[in-house]
């Protein structure tokens, strides 16, 4: 099991699992989301983050110049950002910000993603894979059987 929260403790959570899938992702967009060099998320289905402390998160939207259909989900006293929902998966799955669990260092990426845009200091480790934007056919050759049945459950497919 790992727990996290927010940086003022008010919003804490439960994975229920292990993540179907961790990913470095060093677009612009993550840089500036996470404050850092690039974000590391953890794909989980939602009804596996467990809420265990008293506060609950606030939803948040982009603003309107950034694509539509992503929410995150912040803790409403220090601003914390804990997880987010792509536009291309829905409310069903979240990622949650790999920084904000007590124990992160478990969670080492998959794979890393839009690496055309990481800061040249950042050195990928080797046998990661490492795409230049996101992998050419979505989901294909990164997800195991397990990772596709998780998200076939999801999906309800």
């Amino acid at each position: 099991m790992l727990e996290g929260g927010c940086l003022c403790g008010f919003v804490r959570y439960r994975l229920s699992s292990l993540p179907m899938f961790v990913n470095g992702c060093h677009c612009r967009m993550c840089q500036k989301a996470s404050g850092s060099a690039f974000a590391i998320n953890a794909m989980i289905e939602a009804d596996r983050v467990e809420m265990i402390g008293e506060g609950a998160p606030e939803t948040v939207h982009p603003p309107e110049n950034l694509p539509s259909g992503q929410t995150g989900a912040r803790c409403p006293r220090c601003g914390t950002a804990l997880w987010g929902h792509h536009r291309m998966f829905g409310d069903g799955i979240r990622f949650v910000y790999v920084g904000t669990l007590d124990e992160g260092e478990r969670l080492a990426p998959d794979a890393h993603f839009f690496t055309r845009s990481k800061h040249p200091w950042i050195v990928l480790p080797e046998g990661v894979p490492a795409y230049e934007t996101l992998p050419p056919d979505g989901d294909g050759e990164l997800w195991t059987a397990e990772v596709k049945a998780r998200l076939a459950a999801v999906r309800g497919s």
